[in-house]
């Protein structure tokens, strides 16, 4: 590989603010395992995401780090709190989107919901594993033609004697072709939404990963069919009973989207802002030009915004009183802030802005992945119309 011809890749601490200034020791050494492992896997990003091959090793390597688990505790690792949790993700995601989202599907999603809706059996039996990246899981809620309107999943979950058999179709599943176990969300012979652990080598769950993805290339989404996948009762998940439960997971993982955002952010402005001191044009650093000086004085007034967001309900969240509706607006602000700083340092970055070495082209782009899943912004918007004018627009 050729050397990069600017390095603006370096972390610059940004924290206009001091945000970040007086947290506790415990939430800054998490995020300093984060950094060093940012670090060691950057380099190798580029390649991972232009080939569209999934780094398996980096994911075992943050479960040896405790960088996985996302605020779950999980018996024989330092916990982490709801803060540390996020400072990880937002690091993590500032390196790469599909190495975030590996957080986010492994801890964010299956984690907790094992965490919270498992039996002491099942915990017992998964937690560890995953938590430390000997195993990976996923989340099988979306289907081919259920989204934003997932509760109305058809998947189907019969109980015949001591097993339950299961049939549907599952889209867009993190890790659902590469991985050892997926929490299925079905209904079951009352119409209940329940959620099942199934194996991956059980005898018809066939899942192919997605191809001709331009965002998030480093991680595999799967497409999954379910013909007759028969499983014990004991894979019943026992706690999660009706749609409010895979709502509750649902929930605390949009609050890691806005974390992930934020990481994302940091990248894209604090290599703009190392760009415009290196290149030189007409004579003089573009760090001296006005226009770039206002973009990067925008830039980072937005980005200020979204690390309050994130630091605000990270309390929250520790004492339980975040609101569903609060995480939706974390969401649908960071997403949304994150998007529109990439495409500025892209411009700002010109030519070089879209080669990979520089990397804010792959932060573009990944971008736009996480502004959909966890909820689109249209279904945030509508969360929080809903809340704050007590009329719902849900069709």
């Amino acid at each position: 590989m050729n050397m990069p011809d600017y390095d603006v890749a370096e972390p610059l601490d940004t924290d206009y603010y001091t945000v970040f200034a007086n947290i506790p020791a415990p939430d800054r050494e998490a995020w300093r395992r984060a950094r060093i492992f940012t670090a060691e896997a950057l380099p190798q990003m580029n390649d991972y995401w232009e080939r569209a091959e999934f780094p398996a090793h980096l994911a075992k390597r943050m479960g040896t780090m405790n960088l996985l688990a996302d605020g779950i505790d999980v018996q024989g690792l330092e916990p982490m709190s709801a803060l540390a949790a996020g400072l990880v993700n937002m690091e993590v995601s500032r390196g790469d989107g599909s190495l975030g989202t590996v957080i986010a599907v492994q801890g964010g999603l299956v984690l907790r919901t094992i965490a919270l809706f498992g039996s002491e059996a099942q915990r017992q039996t998964w937690l560890g594993p995953l938590a430390r990246g000997e195993k990976l899981g996923a989340f099988a809620l979306t289907e081919p033609d259920h989204g934003s309107d997932s509760v109305a999943l058809e998947t189907t979950a019969t109980l015949d004697g001591e097993d339950y058999v299961l049939n549907g179709e599952k889209k867009w599943i993190g890790n659902g072709s590469v991985g050892d176990v997926t929490v299925v969300w079905a209904r079951d012979d009352d119409g209940d939404v329940r959620g099942f652990l199934v194996e991956q080598d059980r005898e018809g769950y066939e899942a192919e990963t997605i191809t001709g993805k331009a965002s998030l290339r480093a991680i595999h989404q799967a497409r999954i069919k379910l013909n007759n996948v028969r499983i014990p009762k004991a894979n019943l998940l026992p706690g999660a009973r009706t749609f409010k439960d895979t709502s509750e997971v649902l929930v605390a993982t949009r609050l890691g989207v806005a974390w992930s955002a934020l990481g994302h952010a940091t990248a894209v402005y604090e290599a703009a802002l190392t760009y415009a001191k290196q290149r030189t044009q007409f004579g003089k650093p573009l760090a001296k030009f006005q226009l770039v000086q206002e973009r990067l004085a925008y830039m980072l007034s937005e980005l200020t915004s979204m690390q309050l967001h994130c630091f605000h309900l990270a309390g929250l969240d520790a004492v339980g009183q975040m609101r569903p509706t609060q995480a939706s607006m974390a969401k649908y602000h960071n997403t949304r802030k994150a998007r529109e700083l990439a495409s500025i340092a892209r411009d700002m970055l010109g030519g070089n802005g879209i080669l990979l070495e520089n990397h804010v082209i792959r932060h573009l782009l990944d971008i736009e992945s996480i502004h959909t899943y966890e909820g689109t912004q249209s279904i945030q918007t509508l969360l929080i119309g809903r809340d704050v004018t007590g009329q719902s627009a849900f069709a």
